[in-house]
């Protein structure tokens, strides 16, 4: 009876401790580090998930101190020795790459470009605002000058085709008169040379050393003005010393006019060559009809005015070539010169 109480006893606290040792597993093991549901559950119901990400961040620290020191056994083939991680610079790593070391490789040079290159837009004056409003300036100017002196030119004109007599009287010009047949004067040079600035670049060259196109023109006007100059200034001397002075400025007015009338005439081609595509052989046919005329009134004025009553048709003839034909051809030749010069030679 005893020995059965016993056993009974044992069994009993056999069984609690059982029951201990299940109810100690079954409860959780207390640590340091809490848990991820633990942070989150002392959050606040509404906390966003970045909230919810620092609070974990903030809670555990986890630092790799183990980092592996075993070969990388995928890098590109080619490479003799394996670099670790802990040796290699940012910069040399970004700056070379697996074909830097290659002959053929050349990363500084740029792609090429498929298709060709398209044929630059030809130069046009209607397409240039400088000599647009440069020939639209000279026309407005030369239309109020016309219609200020109108009566002067009509009485120059008058005078140039008939002679007036000695004992006549002189007509004498206003200066607002004489400023306008200078004007009409660079008019003319102006559209000359705009003249042989389209010629050039049609026909001889449209590459110059230079570095515009407007000095081309401006050297071009510097010439033309220099030879008008130089063949009034000719025209004085030789006047003065075989037909006195009055006669020398009597001629010189109606050289004055006979060039204003040449630019006048040229307005016409160079606005239709500007702005209406004129071809420019028939351009360079109409102003060498203009030039020929003028020069056949010059050649009529002064046998008028000079060999009329002496009857010397071989005076005429080499006074003319002389005064007219020869700075002619030198103008030509000092232009073509200057082009062949100032342009680019391929």
């Amino acid at each position: 009876m005893y020995q059965a109480d016993s056993t009974s006893t044992a069994s009993a606290a056999g069984t609690a401790a059982a029951v201990r040792t299940d109810t100690a597993a079954a409860e959780p093991v207390q640590s340091d580090v809490p848990h991820p549901y633990e942070i989150l559950k002392r959050l606040p119901p509404d906390a966003t998930p970045a909230q919810q990400d620092s609070a974990i961040q903030a809670a555990f620290h986890i630092e790799n101190k183990h980092l592996s020191t075993r070969p990388d056994t995928l890098t590109l083939p080619g490479q003799e020795e394996w670099v670790s991680p802990r040796d290699v610079s940012l910069p040399q790593y970004y700056r070379e790459t697996f074909f830097s070391k290659d002959s053929l490789f050349y990363s500084e040079t740029g792609g090429s470009r498929y298709g060709v290159a398209g044929d630059p837009v030809p130069y046009t004056i209607h397409g240039d605002n400088t000599l647009t409003a440069l020939l639209l300036g000279s026309f407005v100017i030369a239309m109020l000058a016309l219609a200020n002196t109108r009566g002067f030119m009509l009485r120059q004109a008058k005078h140039f085709l008939r002679e007036p007599r000695e004992n006549s009287a002189a007509d004498s010009e206003t200066t607002s008169e004489i400023r306008s047949q200078f004007f009409f004067v660079l008019q003319t040079c102006l559209l000359l040379s705009i003249e042989s600035f389209l010629y050039t670049l049609e026909n001889i060259a449209d590459t110059f050393v230079l570095s515009s196109q407007y000095q081309l023109v401006g050297i071009f006007f510097g010439i033309y003005v220099a030879y008008f100059t130089v063949k009034m200034l000719a025209y004085w001397f030789v006047n003065s010393v075989f037909f006195g002075r009055k006669k020398s400025v009597r001629w010189l007015k109606s050289l004055l006019f006979a060039t204003s009338a040449e630019g006048i005439a040229l307005f016409p081609a160079v606005l239709l060559q500007s702005y209406f595509d004129l071809p420019v052989q028939k351009a360079v046919i109409y102003v060498a009809f203009v030039i020929i005329m003028v020069k056949i009134m010059l050649l009529y004025k002064g046998f008028v005015m000079f060999f009329r009553q002496k009857n010397f048709f071989l005076q005429i003839i080499l006074y003319f070539c002389a005064l007219e034909i020869m700075p002619l051809l030198s103008l030509g030749g000092v232009l073509v010169k200057v082009v062949d010069y100032l342009k680019i030679n391929f």
